[in-house]
């Protein structure tokens, strides 16, 4: 019987290639085939080794290079023909990466699949601007949504965001208008502070703050673009104010 190879799921996490499991940058150094999308940052992709060929199924909201369905086969082909695939996904595979879908199709063909797991966007992207997703006096709920999809309107979010509770919105550059009105609709304050990470955990990683109701006009007049995470919640607001409070108790 010929020798079908593995595809590797990997995270590539959110952008600095130091953030790399040990295991993806292993993969990595080894590799001769890689799939990747297009948030993958050049940087993590250099640690390829020399004999690597990269493929990019690079996906935006208008263009999807390859359909998933394409990407699907595309692994189970390479693998089925012997080759070992470094499927590179950024953040995490599981984490609105579509990775479940690749492994289904791999084991549905026969095809032995791995997971690596990376740092996910959002825990990466909180990290770097200091915002602690969970706090004893500020939040003890963190939820993860996807803000561009079918159906945004139809999506039940109540009780996700609010009082002690977090809300990590992926992929809600495009829909900030409907994503604010949606949250407002549902009873959210319209002071309901939010930070908007562009490009976290990169050189050029901007953090931008305003109450909920202004979200439609930062992402606007400061031109944000993909990729950018949208964090509501009181924990976004902590930094200055418990630095404050603790310069207070120091002082006296």
């Amino acid at each position: 019987m010929d020798k079908i190879g593995t595809v590797y799921l990997v995270g590539a996490g959110p952008g600095d290639p130091d953030l790399l499991t040990l295991r993806a940058a292993r993969l990595l150094a080894r590799a001769e085939l890689v799939v990747h999308d297009g948030l993958v940052d050049p940087a993590v992709l250099a640690l390829a080794g020399p004999k690597a060929r990269f493929v990019s199924v690079a996906k935006s909201r208008a263009r999807h290079t390859l359909p998933q369905v394409a990407i699907n086969a595309l692994l189970v082909r390479e693998a089925l023909g012997g080759r070992d695939v470094v499927r590179l996904k950024g953040g995490d595979p599981f984490v609105f990466g579509r990775g479940g879908e690749e492994a289904e199709a791999c084991r549905a063909a026969g095809v032995p699949v791995e997971v690596v797991p990376g740092v996910t966007s959002a825990l990466g992207a909180a990290a770097a601007a200091q915002i602690a997703l969970t706090h004893r006096e500020a939040a003890s709920v963190v939820s993860f949504v996807a803000g561009q999809c079918k159906g945004l309107a139809e999506q039940n979010w109540a009780g996700l965001a609010g009082q002690g509770r977090t809300l990590v919105i992926y992929m809600g550059v495009k829909t900030a208008p409907q994503i604010a009105e949606k949250l407002m609709a549902d009873g959210l304050a319209p002071d309901m502070p939010i930070a908007v990470i562009e490009n976290a955990c990169r050189p050029e990683m901007r953090v931008l703050r305003a109450p909920l109701a202004g979200l439609p006009d930062l992402v606007e007049g400061e031109r944000v673009k993909s990729p950018a995470l949208i964090i509501i919640g009181e924990v976004t607001a902590r930094d200055d104010a418990a630095v404050g409070q603790l310069v207070s108790e120091f002082a006296q």
